[in-house]
């Protein structure tokens, strides 16, 4: 047993699926007596969960790293681990870039996390505990080396108490050329929805209002039991059932299984948020073909389509790699039309970086010039934020409902017992909202009336209802 008086700090980077693994491993740590630090200057332990969808981000990581080679050399005894998708895709290269590192540890096998420290302080020296390849065995044994489907949850590390992250899927089994999560978080498998449920309920009884549905291409959810098989529309019904919850919302789509039975299921539950998150990546053929997305634009506009007909009110978001292998100036402005037909509500845009290990680094050549790439990402960006603000724009004078997180970013923190501080949340679409209120707001569900909108947040204020008095004694009006 690790000793009681210890101390860990974590950096996260990444996506969503990082903060849950971040959440679930503090648990674990907790139950072998850790504590959690602010800075890795108190702790014991530091931990890295990594990100390696983008080489920027990986960079990022290994310049923190080189950080705390004095650190290390000056207190020996502080354990220095790396975990996430950069440990699964890298392994030993981490341990010859910082050889001070004492363990890597790849997505599927952070439940190994307190055996391996165990080990280390003991003696045992470097420790490393990694997935299979996707080729290294038969497919069901590959899978199971990358299941971390750990009950575990810790309220404390979330963004805030009243929103969760439940994984209902790991891995991928699309294998997009530029792409590395096929080979970091393994073959496609979704959980029962038996244990989905149940932490479901978990999390509503810890106080989570809203909770996140998290998978690589998660309305591709399917699990076949004793009972027959649950798509992403059945486990969303079920979900539904559970009183306390307020909102369900769920990341990210693929185009080719965003059905009309799903988008029915989502207009007919009211706690289903009507926010779909269906990366495009390009608006040219030529470059999905590349890509290997596995449509076409005819498919993607069928499937929009779609959306405008069963779920008008929904709000589409979207994902575009500008600068891919190949990419001309009519490719790109394809991509252009493409958010200017489908008005998303806003969309990530990434300039394209070779990631080792995808078969766009084996067989395709990266010609498109670094500036080219960022004046095509600066374009899109543009279009895409004017597009966004008219959009808003249309919400100035509406209600909307408000599931209020906390103080925003701006607001003047050091200032507790402010009465007054920048509040912000989100509607059930996802939008950022920010109102003048008090952090007592936090964890509410609250009617925001809009006044002035950004190309990413709407301002408002809290809509007060005048209560007229009925001749009651003592009763006055008030709003």
């Amino acid at each position: 047993m690790i000793s009681m008086t210890k101390t860990v700090y974590i950096k996260t980077v990444g996506c969503q699926m990082n903060v849950l693994d971040s959440e679930m491993v503090i648990a674990d740590l907790k139950r072998h007596g850790y504590t959690v630090v602010d800075t890795p200057g108190e702790a014991d332990l530091l931990l890295y969960n990594t990100c390696s969808i983008r080489e920027q981000a990986e960079e990022k990581t290994y310049s923190a790293l080189g950080k705390l080679k004095d650190t290390k050399a000056r207190h020996p005894e502080k354990t220095i681990g790396v975990m996430g998708c950069m440990a699964q895709k890298d392994q030993e290269t981490i341990f010859r870039r910082a050889p001070f590192v004492d363990m890597v540890v790849g997505p599927g096998q952070l439940h190994a996390i307190p055996e391996m420290l165990t080990k280390v302080t003991s003696g045992e020296g470097r420790q490393m505990a990694v997935s299979l390849g996707r080729k290294d065995g038969k497919q069901t044994v590959v899978a199971r080396s990358h299941e971390t489907f750990d009950p575990l949850r810790d309220p404390t590390m979330r963004p805030t108490p009243f929103q969760a992250y439940l994984r209902i899927q790991i891995g991928c089994d699309k294998f997009c050329t530029y792409c590395v999560v096929p080979n970091t978080r393994g073959p496609e498998q979704g959980r029962s929805p038996e244990e989905i449920v149940s932490e479901a309920r978990v999390l509503a009884d810890q106080g989570a209002l809203e909770i996140t549905l998290l998978g690589q291409t998660v309305n591709s959810y399917r699990h076949r039991g004793p009972d027959g098989e649950t798509d992403m529309a059945g486990l969303l019904e079920q979900l539904h059932e559970i009183e306390s919850l307020k909102r369900i919302k769920f990341v990210t789509n693929y185009p080719k299984d965003m059905t009309a039975r799903l988008l029915e299921t989502i207009r007919d539950l009211p706690k289903v948020s009507p926010y779909l998150h269906v990366p495009a990546q390009s608006g040219s053929d030529s470059v999905l073909k590349r890509m290997k997305r596995g449509y076409t634009i005819a498919d993607y506009m069928e499937m929009f389509e779609r959306i405008e007909t069963i779920l008008p009110e929904a709000s589409v978001s979207s994902d575009f790699i500008v600068g891919f292998c190949g990419e001309t100036d009519e490719d790109f402005q394809k991509s252009v039309q493409l958010i200017e037909r489908c008005r998303f509500k806003n969309s990530f845009i990434f300039q394209y970086s070779v990631r080792e290990g995808t078969k766009a680094a084996a067989n395709l050549i990266d010609d498109v010039p670094r500036e080219v790439k960022a004046a095509r990402n600066n374009e899109l960006l543009a279009v895409q934020d004017r597009i966004s603000k008219e959009d808003n724009q249309k919400l100035i004078g509406d209600t909307v409902e408000v599931l209020v997180e906390g103080p925003s970013k701006k607001a003047d923190k050091s200032d507790l017992d402010a009465p007054i501080v920048q509040m912000t949340g989100r509607t059930i679409c996802d939008r950022i909202v920010v109102f003048d209120g008090n952090r007592r707001q936090a964890g509410q569900l609250m009617d925001i009336q809009i006044d002035d909108v950004s190309c990413h947040t709407l301002i408002g204020r809290v809509k007060t209802v005048e209560v007229v008095s009925l001749g009651m004694p003592g009763l006055a009006p008030s709003s």
